[in-house]
């Protein structure tokens, strides 16, 4: 059980880092938000250990060769989205009303959506390897879910606390740190090549 905990840290740790950052970007969260955010990210922590479990070692070959470039791609076309807004934000000119500002980041299903599978990726290829030692997958990603669930509800309440310190770069930085985390990723994966 330890060990699956200690996996299910590991696996939450980019799924975190973008709660943090979420968190001290756009929109204001509400508690209904956090708890949706930190719900999705635990799902997609649970369940893509499963589907990388049945999908087996035959499909694993497969993943390897473009999960990592996926998962850049997705977290650099978010958080470069979210530098562009911010940057746009700073014209008091683009300015709209507060009160008519449209949800962005991940209080938007579609955005939330796309985070929790981008950093879900390896998830899968943890399942993948379970199938190929014949381990069982239920508990395992029972546990990495919770862990994902419990270590983002922790992320968004400090990004929320944090971005009261630094209200007017918050979302520049925030959107920076996806992209830096896809480019993590990337990056362990090609030097993991060499």
């Amino acid at each position: 059980m330890l060990t699956y905990f200690a996996v299910g840290l590991a696996l939450s740790m980019d799924a975190f880092a973008v709660s943090v950052s979420a968190a001290m970007c756009g929109t204001p969260l509400s508690r209904v938000h956090m708890a949706r955010a930190a719900a999705s990210f635990g799902f997609f922590q649970f369940a893509m250990p499963i589907a990388g479990w049945y999908l087996g070692s035959a499909f694993k070959s497969y993943i390897q060769e473009f999960d990592h470039w996926l998962a850049f791609a997705l977290l650099a076309f978010v958080g470069g989205k979210m530098i562009l807004e911010a940057i746009k934000a700073r014209d008091p000119a683009s300015c709209p009303d507060p009160e008519e500002a449209k949800p962005h980041g991940i209080t938007r299903l579609d955005s939330l959506l796309l985070l929790s599978f981008a950093t879900s990726l390896d998830a899968m290829a943890v399942g993948l390897s379970y199938n190929l030692i014949g381990a069982p997958i239920l508990a395992p990603s029972l546990v990495i879910g919770l862990t994902t669930l419990s270590t983002c509800a922790l992320g968004l309440r400090f990004g929320k606390g944090l971005k009261r310190l630094f209200e007017e770069w918050a979302e520049i930085a925030g959107g920076a740190v996806l992209v830096l985390i896809g480019a993590k990723i990337l990056l362990e994966h090609l030097i993991g090549r060499i």
